[in-house]
């Protein structure tokens, strides 16, 4: 037990971050994507002790870090004593399991990460069965490729071997569980159904708030529809749907919907899990996709969200909310891209004045 006045401090393994300019990455300003990976190494509360940004010309198969690069990690390894990694990339199982052994270290991947910060950040019933589903099946990817890893125990040609049975029985459990899981959301979708046969049978107009994590969407909800929906500056700060009733100008226009965000490389398993929820855009009157215009890699945010809606088969009216022109540099030049996605407004969503612009708008939106 400690003594009065005796300070206990937590402490972690030590941690290394690791940004990278993969040549699949098509971002304009990378430093702006590497801040975004420093935003969600920070959302999920991880400290970390070192950090590497490096630049990669080709993809290693076995190690997705090239021969010279894995060296020069290795290096900052022993120097400074580091007992896990985290990565700002996707990695398959092999690729995570080589970095392991020849690392010597934890490693956690851009999946996992944004896993475990969905996780923390999931507080209805809804969001946290979406998010447990999401996490099984990535547990059953990560499973399902150590097959012939754990096979290899039996040592005989011919021989089943004990870890394929214990692999097939891990399988099995995460199926069950996740099919529970299923019903239980099942039910869920259910209630969600009734009030949306409501909705329509009334000619209730729906308008759904998308866009990239972080760019405003909750805030907007709350100033057009005076509510207190957590709007925090930080990534996925909202994860579960919520509606509410649209009014301008003291006349009832519809509904207001907020929405997950999305970001780059979404894991596809949160995609999938969160199906149900976002298609509630199918219904949707209208869509206003909120983007951040004083983030410089803004055009890459459209498109990311674009290719989501597509996977969804998400087809609807839009209308381009660009949000923070208060934060925006050289705004005169800016305008003259803008011109290229219509109908769009220009507003900041932190004042009445600034919000003018999409409040105009709603006023004449006629479904």
């Amino acid at each position: 037990m400690a003594r009065k006045n005796e300070y206990i401090t937590k402490t972690h393994p030590k941690t290394l971050i690791i940004g990278i300019d993969a040549p699949y990455n098509k971002t304009i300003n990378i430093d702006s994507y590497f801040q975004e990976f420093l935003n969600l190494v920070k959302t999920n509360g991880t400290e970390y002790d070192q950090a590497l940004f490096i630049k990669l010309r080709d993809i290693d198969p076995g190690y997705f870090l090239t021969k010279g690069k894995l060296q020069e990690v290795k290096e900052v390894v022993e120097k400074h004593e580091i007992r896990e990694i985290i990565i700002s990339e996707p990695l398959t199982l092999q690729q995570e399991r080589n970095l392991h052994d020849f690392l010597h270290c934890k490693i956690h991947d851009r999946t996992r990460l944004i896993l475990e910060i969905f996780d923390k950040a999931a507080h209805t019933a809804e969001g946290k069965i979406q998010v447990a589903i999401a996490m099984l099946r990535f547990d059953k990817s990560r499973l399902a490729g150590q097959g012939i890893f754990l096979s290899q125990q039996a040592g005989q040609i011919g021989n089943r071997g004990p870890g394929e049975t214990l692999k097939e029985r891990e399988t099995r459990h995460i199926e069950t569980a996740v099919l529970k899981l299923k019903r239980q959301l099942e039910s869920l979708e259910r209630a969600r159904a009734t009030q949306r046969k409501r909705r329509l049978i009334n000619r209730i107009p729906l308008a759904c708030l998308v866009g990239y994590t972080n760019a405003g969407k909750s805030t907007i909800l709350n100033a057009l529809t005076k509510s207190n929906v957590l709007a925090e500056d930080k990534l996925f700060a909202t994860l579960d749907t919520t509606t509410r009733e649209l009014y301008i100008d003291g006349t009832k226009k519809g509904l207001l919907a907020d929405t997950v965000g999305f970001i780059q490389q979404l894991p596809h398993q949160l995609i999938e899990a969160f199906k149900s929820t976002l298609s509630e855009l199918q219904y949707a009157d209208l869509l206003l996709h909120v983007i951040d215009i004083s983030d410089s890699n803004w055009q890459q945010h459209i498109k990311v969200v674009m290719a989501i809606l597509h996977e969804l088969h998400i087809d609807k009216p839009m209308l381009y909310v660009f949000n923070k022109a208060d934060k925006a540099h050289d705004r005169t030049s800016l305008e003259s891209q803008l011109n290229a996605y219509e109908p769009h407004v220009i507003i900041s969503a932190q004042s009445k004045s600034g919000l003018q612009p999409l409040i105009e708008y709603l006023k004449n939106w006629k479904t």
